[in-house]
């Protein structure tokens, strides 16, 4: 090992030593779930400022075990959208609290939008495997960077 070598920083050139090199599949997995939870923290304050002012926009598919006023439902999607929105501009700004928050507001979203599929059933799946996506992403990206991905 070159005197050089021995005093360079961990990280610097790439990954310290005993570390796993970041993947790049990894990275972009992260940066595209810091997208997802921006765009999908958008519709869900679309979706709880029109549930909120106008109650019949929405159908309901059936009789559903989890029966919520619309307006609950509207204040419950507009709370979280915001929240989720947030978090996904913390992801791409690299904080590293947006990765765990981001983890825990997309499992709570995968839970309520299951809750929410009588209303709008295939946005309802989509959202759900948007979810699982972002939880995925999130949970594989160590949130360690090298120089070669500092941009994110």
């Amino acid at each position: 090992m070159s005197h050089h070598a021995a005093h360079q920083a961990p990280g610097a050139g790439g990954t310290s030593p005993g570390a796993r090199p970041v993947s790049g599949w990894a990275v972009g997995g992260a940066l595209f779930a810091g997208v997802l939870l921006v765009v999908e923290g958008m519709t869900g304050i679309l979706q709880g400022i029109v549930a909120i002012s106008k109650d019949h926009v929405y159908g309901r598919v059936g009789d559903y075990t989890y029966a919520f006023s619309l307006t609950a439902w509207g204040w419950i999607h507009l709370i979280l959208g915001i929240l989720i929105a947030f978090t996904g501009y913390g992801i791409l700004s690299g904080a590293q609290w947006a990765r765990i928050a981001g983890i825990v507001l997309a499992s709570l979203s995968v839970v309520l939008q299951f809750m929410f599929l009588p209303y709008q059933p295939i946005w309802g799946v989509v959202s759900i495997g948007i979810g699982l996506f972002v939880i995925w992403a999130l949970a594989t990206y160590s949130g360690k960077r090298s120089t070669a991905n500092e941009a994110f």
